[in-house]
């Protein structure tokens, strides 16, 4: 019977059931209770009820709404393995000329393999691609890829789950198992675990990288209100003017 119930929905009853002051969806506005838990190792506090964005969406909201003109300049978009609550909104947004793609998700606007991007040199202001490069094999083709297509000056957030205690990416191609990978990458369908020269990977396929720490800029009261992670910075990268 749920399947029969649309989405948006389902989602405004969910919500309805956690509706409350003490926490605030930044993608959706919403304020609730608590955020649901949610994840392989399930996180508290994580999950927007009406929205379903998670910590990660919530900061990168914030991030672009506050200290980028996403929201402002006329800007060409392409945005990868696009969230449905994010292109629903970025879609209807007058200053973007936005595209999505994805490989295999079903609302993506475009089948497009990250590793072989079909549009020519320089022709996007903004790239969006978070949480993606850890599923993709050959990760170096793909942001040589992204670099490639994304117009000098432009800018883009690459955000990658990051294991802080790691100083090297860790990978091996001979762990194919969905069981193996999930226990040793962490999820069955990632291929590596980015250590903290994910910077420097960004870096050798031509971007200049800065490492923000904003939700720690926020501080604390902020990120309980809005339901982040604090350790979490983004990665912002541009592509040098000729």
């Amino acid at each position: 019977m749920k399947a029969l119930i649309p989405r948006a929905y389902r989602s405004l009853i969910s919500s309805l059931m956690y509706i409350g002051k003490q926490v605030t969806c930044s993608c959706c506005n919403g304020s609730f209770r608590k955020f649901l838990s949610y994840g392989v190792k399930a996180r508290e506090n994580a999950l927007c009820p009406r929205c379903e964005s998670l910590e990660r969406h919530r900061l990168l909201w914030l991030y672009l709404k506050n200290k980028t003109n996403f929201f402002t300049d006329n800007l060409r978009v392409l945005h990868f393995a696009p969230e449905y609550f994010f292109q629903k909104t970025f879609k209807s947004m007058p200053n973007l000329d936005y595209i999505s793609a994805d490989l295999t998700s079903p609302f993506a606007m475009v089948k497009m393999d990250i590793t072989n991007i079909v549009y020519e040199d320089n022709s996007f202001d903004v790239i969006l691609c978070c949480h993606v490069l850890e599923h993709i094999i050959d990760d170096n083709r793909a942001l040589m890829e992204l670099f490639r297509v994304l117009k000098p000056g432009g800018w883009a957030i690459l955000q990658a789950p990051i294991d802080l205690k790691r100083d090297k990416t860790f990978e091996d191609t001979n762990i194919v198992i969905p069981k193996d990978r999930e226990r040793i990458f962490g999820q069955e369908d990632h291929v590596r675990i980015y250590g903290r020269d994910y910077k420097d990977r960004l870096e050798k396929a031509g971007f200049t990288v800065k490492v923000d720490a904003y939700g720690r800029e926020l501080g604390d009261d902020m990120i309980k209100k809005y339901g982040l992670m604090k350790d979490e910075d983004i990665y912002f990268c541009t592509k040098p003017k000729f």
